[in-house]
């Protein structure tokens, strides 16, 4: 198959509307008024954000979700993405049906569609970069920049459990169930980003992040954009029994620094309560500190490094 033969078999299905069923060079995104238009891109690559050995619909699900959580963390609600796709020669149609299958799946789950994108050999290792578009009402986007002295820093979901998954993938010795195992690989696999709490998180949120690279490289740029320091308390920080079970003792140290979680860490006025844990706060200065029992504590690892 060719390249346009792979886009009408496999992808044309999924596209939605603006997308001219794919048989165009351009995409038409309609407007919607009273909205702003959020977009956001990331690019996931075989051998460092996923094993070739994965499940193909996993992996494209795991291209969409690392975007859904970037708008998620902006208080957007997504509605579109481009696919571009660099494919080795080795990708076989089985392959490629499982892909789009995943695709479709979440495009249900999250009320999204194709508008188009880019499909290509390539020498190299699989590379899938998504571009998604999400809408939120006019001058309601939730920034870096807007942590205030005196907010509480918190987080959705548990920290941690990707990184979990990664380390049993990498041989990591262990003696987990089955059931904690299965658990801390879908977690790697296929990030849970808290996509319908973008609306929730609008109301109350001064500043976001989606947490990709790591809770506390991530928390820090908030710290840097906002010029404040954040104090996180290293005993409210939710971990899940698996991956206490996986680590011990060095859990707490190795999850903030982990990444891949795809979670929202925001900050808002204290003492709020919802689907998310509060787990520090924000003070005057510089920086992210993490703290044990009221003292500061080395991170070895802040967070993922791309370069």
């Amino acid at each position: 198959m060719d390249e346009f033969d792979i886009i009408d078999r496999y992808f044309a299905p999924l596209a939605g509307e603006g997308s001219f069923s794919l048989k165009d060079d351009a995409a038409l995104l309609p407007s919607r008024p009273g909205q702003d238009l959020v977009v956001t891109t990331d690019t996931i690559t075989e051998g460092v954000d996923f094993f070739a050995f994965d499940p193909s619909g996993d992996i494209a699900r795991k291209a969409l979700r690392v975007n859904l959580s970037d708008l998620a963390a902006k208080g957007a609600v997504p509605a579109h993405y481009l696919l571009n796709l660099s494919l080795p020669h080795t990708i076989t149609p089985d392959w490629l049906a499982g892909f789009a299958g995943g695709l479709g799946q979440d495009q249900q789950e999250f009320g999204i569609s194709l508008l188009g994108g880019d499909t290509g050999a390539s020498d190299g290792p699989l590379s899938i970069a998504v571009t998604a578009f999400g809408f939120v009402p006019q001058g309601r986007m939730i920034r870096r920049d807007g942590a205030r002295v005196g907010d509480a820093v918190y987080v959705t979901g548990t920290i941690g459990d990707s990184g979990g998954g990664l380390a049993i993938f990498r041989r990591e010795k262990h003696t987990l169930s089955e059931a904690d195992r299965d658990h801390l690989i879908a977690r790697y696999r296929v990030p849970q980003p808290p996509v319908t709490f973008a609306q929730e998180l609008r109301a109350i949120a001064h500043a976001g992040v989606d947490v990709s690279d790591g809770l506390i490289a991530d928390l820090g740029h908030i710290a840097s954009a906002s010029a404040v320091r954040i104090v996180v308390e290293g005993e409210q920080v939710p971990l899940s029994a698996p991956l206490r079970a996986l680590w011990g003792n060095d859990a707490l140290l190795r999850a903030v620094g982990a990444g891949d979680d795809y979670q929202i860490a925001f900050t808002a006025p204290p003492g709020l309560e919802g689907p998310f844990t509060q787990i520090g706060r924000v003070e005057k200065g510089q920086g992210v500190n993490l703290a044990l029992d009221g003292r500061d504590v080395a991170i070895p690892r802040p967070g993922y490094r791309h370069f």
